[in-house]
């Protein structure tokens, strides 16, 4: 009987597969597109918001610094897939940006509530976005 050296497959890998193929699609899709800027700006906007919001300060608690990282990770996921709702044509990105967003959402809400934190933090509208992709 052999031993696999695998580590076993998460839901989360399943996910960042999905992100990354949904990203480069709707960029190469886009890319001879009239809507490029709006698309790009939006994903652009999107990035630089998480990168910061993932900057933290070390608690000491790696726990809490995981899900204070994971948390912005997770919300620019939501945002790009919004964004590719706003301007995507093709059904099948929609659908999985759709998916995205449910599944970073919940999973979103599974870290803070592992921590005992609120669903959603005080006075954060960002994180309130609708799962259609509209404000």
């Amino acid at each position: 009987m052999a031993i696999s050296t695998r580590p076993p497959v998460r839901g989360a890998v399943r996910t960042s597969a999905l992100i990354a193929a949904a990203l480069i699609s709707a960029a190469t899709s886009f890319a001879a597109s009239s809507e490029k800027t709006p698309f790009l700006a939006e994903n652009d906007a999107a990035m630089t918001r998480m990168m910061a919001a993932m900057t933290i300060e070390p608690s000491g608690d790696v726990d809490a610094d995981f899900v204070a990282m994971m948390v912005p990770h997770h919300q620019g996921a939501i945002d790009m897939a919004q964004a590719e709702l706003r301007h995507g044509r093709n059904e099948q990105l929609r659908r999985i940006a759709q998916e995205i967003i449910v599944t970073q959402q919940q999973e979103i809400a599974a870290m803070r509530l592992a921590l005992g934190q609120p669903l959603s933090p005080a006075g954060s509208s960002h994180h309130s976005h609708a799962p259609g992709g509209l404000k």
